[in-house]
């Protein structure tokens, strides 16, 4: 029965929006921006309490690791699923977040693509060259910084089917440093793999969890074997953390 209300509960949260926003973003770019703001800031909190009120599904945002924070810099993370996403969102409400994320995420999902694009979010060709690919990250960078927004990119460039963390690849984290010269914060989140598809969804929302922290911030790399260290640091740095989550019951935070 719990089930059924969740999904109530949640597509009556996204339905209205996503239809506004979908009627709005080809007439009204401000309007489509009013909107996506409003699934960024009171959706994505919501999403989680609706999740915790009904399926005791907990958000532990370890808001202590913040303090590590500069007012601008770069977030790296591991990546587990598209909550992700409002996860980090949730996390951050304080912050701008712009996800660097492949261009089919822009096109025919509703409530996030027209979001993505209003917000000017990265969006990488995923059929174009390298080269492409490139150049829309540098002009991302550059635009982040214009705007005092928080970049946000996934080193591993695909979820994770199992939750370990996978190799980390350095050409879009390095061209991002490139443009941006910002700071690097290391995050960890945990849970998204276990609610990647709808089945897992309906077996494991029951007293489960997402976890985010922060676990160090880098200067802002000024070779490329620092961002080789960066990044190798961080990815060690995030799958001790995920062993030592996954030793504690959902109910400790």
């Amino acid at each position: 029965m719990y089930s059924a209300i969740t999904l109530i509960c949640l597509f009556s949260m996204v339905i209205p929006p996503a239809i506004l926003n979908i009627l709005a973003y080809p007439v009204s770019k401000k309007l489509s921006g009013v909107i996506s703001q409003y699934i960024v800031k009171v959706l994505a909190p919501r999403l989680f309490a609706i999740l915790n009120t009904y399926r005791h599904f907990h958000f532990f945002g370890y808001k202590e690791s913040k303090k590590l924070l500069p007012e601008q810099f770069t977030i790296i993370s591991n990546h587990q699923s598209l909550l992700d996403i409002p996860a980090l969102m949730n996390f951050f409400r304080e912050k701008e977040l712009r996800f660097v994320a492949k261009d089919f995420l822009a096109r025919h999902i509703p409530l996030v693509s027209e979001m993505l694009r209003t917000q000017q979010h990265c969006m990488i060709p995923r059929r174009g060259s390298p080269m492409m690919a490139m150049k829309t990250i540098e002009k991302f960078g550059k635009r982040v910084i214009q705007n005092n927004q928080i970049p946000v990119i996934f080193p591993e460039g695909t979820r994770s089917r199992d939750g370990n963390v996978g190799k980390f690849y350095y050409a879009g984290v390095r061209k991002l440093n490139e443009s941006t010269n910002l700071p690097v914060a290391c995050i960890a989140l945990d849970g998204g793999y276990q609610i990647s598809d709808m089945t897992r969804i309906m077996n494991n929302l029951e007293n489960g969890c997402y976890r985010v922290k922060v676990l160090k911030v880098f200067d802002c790399p000024k070779t490329k074997e620092e961002e080789v260290q960066i990044l190798e640091e961080s990815r060690t740095l995030i799958q001790a953390q995920l062993e030592e989550w996954r030793k504690l019951s959902t109910d400790v935070e």
